[in-house]
This record gives C-alpha cells, sequence and structure tokens, in this order.
C-alpha cells in the first residue's frame, strides 16, 4: 500500500535548525506534487512549503527566507531545511504527496503520519 514516512523532527532552540524527510514507499508508480504542511494546537492545518516534480517550489510567507524544500525523485523523498526557527514555528508537520497508486492506476492524495517541531528555549 502506497505511504508516507516521515523522520527528523525534535525539539530546537530559536534560531536553531531542523530537517524533515518524507519517503513515499509501497505499492506505487511515480510522485507528483509533494508538500509539507503544519499544524499548531486549535489551529487550521497550512501549507508550509511545497515543489513540483521538476523542482519548481513555492513557500508560504511566514517561512520564506528560512525553510528550503527539495526532493530527490530517484528516491521518491521530500525535505525541508528550517532554519532560523521561531517559537512560531512549533507545529506537527505533515508531509503530503500525489501517488500513483499500482492496485488500482489512479492518482491519490497521501499523508505522512506527522511529525512534532517544537521551538523552545
Amino acid at each position: 500500500q502506497a505511504q508516507l514516512v516521515e523522520s527528523g523532527g525534535g525539539l530546537v532552540q530559536p534560531g536553531g535548525s531542523l530537517r524533515l524527510s518524507c519517503a513515499a514507499s509501497g505499492s506505487i508508480f511515480g510522485v507528483k506534487a509533494m508538500g509539507w504542511y503544519r499544524q499548531a494546537p486549535g489551529q487550521q492545518r497550512e501549507l508550509v512549503a511545497g515543489i513540483t516534480p521538476v523542482g519548481r517550489t513555492n513557500y508560504a510567507d511566514s517561512v520564506k527566507g528560512r525553510f528550503t524544500i527539495s526532493r530527490d525523485n530517484a528516491k521518491k523523498t521530500v525535505y525541508l531545511q528550517m532554519n532560523s526557527l521561531k517559537f512560531e514555528d512549533t507545529a506537527v508537520y505533515y508531509c503530503n504527496a500525489e501517488l500513483l497508486a499500482k492496485e488500482t492506476i489512479q492518482w491519490v492524495n497521501a499523508w505522512g503520519q506527522g511529525t512534532q517541531v517544537t521551538v523552545a528555549s
């Protein structure tokens, strides 16, 4: 079954850095757009950054200049390098991707399980 597996969250001080990874695995033929979302307590899930298969990127205004999204198409993996982290970046971060499932030969929108990022001094 197609799935996304995340890693890399944790606790970091303000100004610090973290790198998140998300790998697509299972019965899939391919991956289209990939991205990262986050959800803080009591708030709606919001887009942090997205990347197309050819590397075109977009970012939320709040993370521009601090976060960098990238992908390795051969590994079916997307990364989020987070620098200059702020208290307000604290949230659960979710990976999202469009996967072509082998069983159905249809594109499915998949979510990772979420990884906690906590920025605290």
